[in-house]
């Protein structure tokens, strides 16, 4: 795969908002000013949520609005044998146990003296076989499976972020392959795999998701792969302060094209970096400086 890489990967469960669409811009325009190549990666491993036609709207959206992108696409949905392997390769180091933890118990353990909130405290991490096992026929004869769990070495971890700094928050046990009655891949796993599959050595995104970058961090050296370098953007809020939704009007590519041409869909996006009366793509990638990106979460109006 490309030596240096950015992306966009969204998760196919509706439609792209403007919010959606502005983190998927500014990607963009990252790696296509520090000449890397942009690869889109469908992260559809949710298979609760996601929808190949909802990914194929999503395309669209992207190509309508003049995204481009180098290579194949890659669906998440298409990469389980790769994540098995991983998998595989933290289990024979020992870094893997069952979890029987159901989400009320791990809420009610999340209540006690000193534990961070929606961290995992350990409970199934030192059990012994016995207990594993009488733990493993009770989630059975429920039809369920257990969770699969990192067993973490390190309490923290620090990661560089063009805009944040170094960042550095807890990393707990947390899950690789979830439990219940239809296991599914963890996005944590999932998302660090397929960026060294696809060379991606700078991952823009929104800011929502930098408190679990280190996590992630953390599991790619684990991996012996390469830690990214990050830089994670404001997400566009709703007038609460909420990140946008579909409740908050007419926020979709396809809606805004029923009132708008698509260059002043543009436009609105370029203005929201800081470049008014700029309407294409193009004139915004030559005028783009990451440096100037406003830091404010961008109210939708």
């Amino acid at each position: 795969m490309s030596e240096h890489a950015g992306r966009y990967a969204p998760s196919p469960s509706g439609d792209l908002h403007f919010g959606n669409l502005r983190t998927g811009l500014i990607a963009w325009l990252f790696a296509r000013r520090t000449g890397r190549t942009f690869l889109l990666r469908v992260e559809d491993i949710d298979t609760q949520r996601s929808t190949i036609d909802s990914a194929h709207r999503q395309i669209d959206d992207l190509l309508t609005l003049g995204l481009t992108f180098d290579g194949d696409i890659l669906y998440q949905s298409e990469r389980f044998p790769a994540y098995q392997r991983a998998l595989d390769m933290l289990t024979a180091r020992g870094l893997v146990y069952e979890c029987y933890c159901s989400r009320k118990d791990i809420q009610d353990s999340a209540r006690a003296p000193h534990t961070p909130a929606g961290s995992y405290p350990g409970t199934c991490r030192d059990l012994s076989e016995g207990e594993r096992e009488q733990r493993r026929q009770a989630l059975a004869q429920e039809g369920r499976t257990p969770a699969l769990r990192l067993r973490a070495d390190v309490d923290e971890f620090t990661i560089r972020d063009f805009y944040h700094g170094d960042y550095t928050t807890e990393v707990d046990d947390f899950v690789l392959r979830r439990g219940g009655q239809a296991p599914d891949w963890a996005y944590n796993l999932a998302v660090v795999v397929d960026d060294g599959f696809q060379g991606i050595d700078q991952v823009v995104r929104g800011d929502d998701l930098l408190s679990s970058t280190p996590r992630q961090a953390y599991l790619a050296t684990l991996l012996g792969l390469e830690v990214p370098e990050y830089a994670h953007v404001p997400l566009v809020v709703n007038a609460q302060g909420q990140r946008l939704a579909k409740r908050d009007g007419a926020v979709t590519l396809r809606e805004m094209l029923l009132d708008e041409p698509v260059h002043r869909v543009v436009e609105k996006l370029a203005a929201s970096l800081g470049y008014p009366g700029v309407n294409t793509l193009l004139k915004l990638r030559d005028a783009f400086d990451p440096a100037d990106l406003p830091r404010e979460p961008l109210v939708w109006r």
